[in-house]
């Protein structure tokens, strides 16, 4: 059972040793999955969804929706700030304009996070059919 709860946040994106350790195993591969389909959230935050960690959320910005499992920040506190590796799945949350510096802005997105109940997070191939409506050919 899920909360009806609903978190406003700022979005803050970076990389992580397990973003980078998956990358290296393959974009395709269960580490890389489990590194950056993920979200940190204070546990101050988690208890105000009405959930503990290691259930799936769904994060909304203007720039897209995206379905992650929230895991325990283990660098807290840090009430109303949500964290998220780079990957596919951040980047179906932020602002895809770079402002023609080449770099689109990943730091401090308005955000709200709500439990999701049992909609799965989606893989990686999914993620890419559902925002593009194919897949990548390097993923055939």
């Amino acid at each position: 059972m899920t909360s009806n709860q609903r978190l406003q946040a700022i979005l803050i994106t970076g990389r992580t040793i397990d973003q980078g350790v998956g990358k290296e195993k393959g974009k395709t591969s269960k580490e890389y999955f489990d590194g950056v389909a993920i979200c940190h959230i204070d546990p101050a935050d988690l208890k105000k969804l009405g959930v503990k960690g290691n259930v799936n959320v769904q994060i909304s910005t203007i720039y897209g929706s995206v379905i992650v499992k929230a895991v325990e920040s283990p660098r807290a506190p840090h009430p109303g700030i949500v964290y998220m590796p780079y990957g596919p799945w951040a980047n179906a949350v932020s602002d895809p304009d770079t402002d023609s510096i080449g770099m689109p802005s990943l730091k401090g997105i308005n955000a709200e996070i709500e439990p999701i109940g049992d909609k799965p997070v989606l893989s990686l191939s999914e993620l890419l059919k559902s925002q593009f409506g194919k897949e990548p050919y390097a993923l055939h």
